[in-house]
């Protein structure tokens, strides 16, 4: 069987590793670290976790917790190692990060089919690859990148707004109304804002706490994409004469125009999810979700993803990659968040779907095709649709999942029924695939705790 080449050792680069090595498969592992360190990291460790500790929700109607048991259903090689390494954190997987970097590398270098290769990566190897180089992909290897894909189809991902939950969105202040179309017609939500409503939102968002971040972080941001509260800074009616600019509407309730108004702009065709327009943000997760549940219409807003701000690069998914996030007409696959697939769990699913589909080339079967029903099927369905207009990387949520038939359910019950769709889904999908799964699948995870 070919060799793979693997290029980069976070956790999209390490699943994948273990998974291709699993199956009999020689892998190369390029990592540059120790030898070359990037601004974020500080050891040599493979799956090293450079923010937060935490992988999110084990809740099993989350879809957080969701994406876990699905991938610990299909032989994940990472999360178990994670669950091994895990600190008390309420519901959450937390872990010790040099614990869990630790039981990662040991399994990698111990294993006789994974060859570790301490140097960095300049060019696009040659045969079968997966590029895991992460959102700070060294310079040299980007650029390689570019030219595999073509420049014009690459981003650097400095903000992104919150995204709430449509459903916990008042619809009895927040109207439908694109700007001078009818009443009740249109693409756009608005909440409306009164003057005094403005005013305190203004002052609230001007005192909020900040994202400290690294001088990597913070020295190339474009000047389209500036924080709101950077553009609230530079003058109070700044943002009513920008983001909020209320020209061309008619708040229904009082027949007037307001004196400013928060635009929601649908995130996907269902319309179960909702950004707010040109509310990029440093602020605090915190912050985010005190001062902008102050907008009126959103006062018991859920957010699906809150804003963050910081360097990414990532590949324009959509449309330089197929439904395998490889590069068509090539040998190269890329995995993690460099394919705009935001966070510890997505990048470990993402790095083991290009193992399935690296495999499965290797081996003349059809490509794994997780049901979109399902939580990291349905990121993947998102991430590589080419109707996706503006891609900005995102994180597994329910806002992407197909909706659910018949009437109306609360969050908890939808929730739920979200994932019992998807494991009867799943398992039916791996069943019918012995040809990837084989015995290596385990029991579907039960209760809100998977051990």
């Amino acid at each position: 069987m070919e060799q793979v080449t693997i290029v980069g050792g976070g956790l999209a680069g390490s699943e994948c590793a273990l998974t291709l090595a699993r199956r009999g498969v020689s892998v190369h592992l390029y990592e540059m670290r120790p030898q070359k360190m990037s601004p974020a990291h500080h050891t040599g460790g493979f799956a090293e976790l450079v923010c937060s500790n935490s992988l999110k929700s084990l809740r099993g109607d989350s879809a957080a917790g969701l994406l876990k048991r699905e991938l610990l259903f299909m032989g994940s090689s990472l999360l178990p190692l994670a669950l091994e390494a895990r600190v008390p954190a309420g519901g959450a997987l937390a872990v010790d990060r040099g614990r869990f970097s630790d039981l990662v590398t040991e399994a990698i270098e111990a294993h006789p089919g994974i060859n570790v290769v301490r140097e960095e990566v300049r060019a696009i190897p040659e045969g079968p690859c997966v590029i895991s180089a992460g959102p700070l992909c060294p310079d040299a290897l980007f650029s390689a990148l570019s030219e595999t894909v073509g420049s014009s189809s690459l981003s650097f991902y400095d903000a992104a707004a919150p995204i709430v939950d449509a459903a916990t969105i008042d619809r009895s202040i927040v109207f439908t109304q694109s700007r001078y179309g009818a009443e009740g017609a249109g693409d756009y939500l608005n909440c409306p804002m009164s003057r005094d409503e403005y005013e305190r939102f203004v002052t609230e968002l001007l005192g909020a706490r900040k994202v400290i971040g690294k001088d990597f972080e913070q020295g190339d941001l474009f000047s389209a994409c500036q924080p709101v509260e950077e553009v609230a800074r530079t003058g109070r009616d700044s943002l009513r004469f920008g983001a909020l600019k209320p020209v061309g509407l008619t708040d229904p309730r009082t027949g007037r125009r307001p004196w400013a108004a928060v635009q929601l702009r649908a995130e996907n065709a269902a319309r179960t999810a909702y950004n707010l327009v040109g509310f990029q943000t440093n602020l605090t997760w915190g912050e985010q979700k005190r001062v902008f549940t102050l907008i009126p219409g959103l006062e018991h807003a859920e957010f699906f993803r809150y804003g963050v701000m910081h360097r990414n690069s990532f590949v324009d998914s959509p449309h330089v990659l197929d439904g395998t996030f490889r590069v068509p007409g090539t040998q190269v696959r890329l995995a993690g968040q460099i394919t705009g697939t935001e966070g510890y769990t997505e990048a470990i699913a993402s790095g083991f779907l290009a193992a399935l589909n690296t495999y499965a080339d290797l081996m003349g079967v059809p490509q794994a095709a997780l049901p979109v029903t399902g939580a990291f099927g349905s990121l993947v369905a998102y991430a590589t649709d080419p109707l996706t207009s503006d891609y900005q990387p995102m994180h597994v949520n329910f806002g992407i999942v197909p909706p659910l038939g018949g009437g109306r359910l609360k969050k908890k019950e939808r929730y739920a029924a979200y994932a019992r769709r998807a494991r009867v889904d799943l398992e039916a999908y791996v069943a019918s695939r012995p040809d990837l799964f084989d015995d290596r699948a385990g029991a579907w995870p039960e209760g809100d705790e998977p051990a």
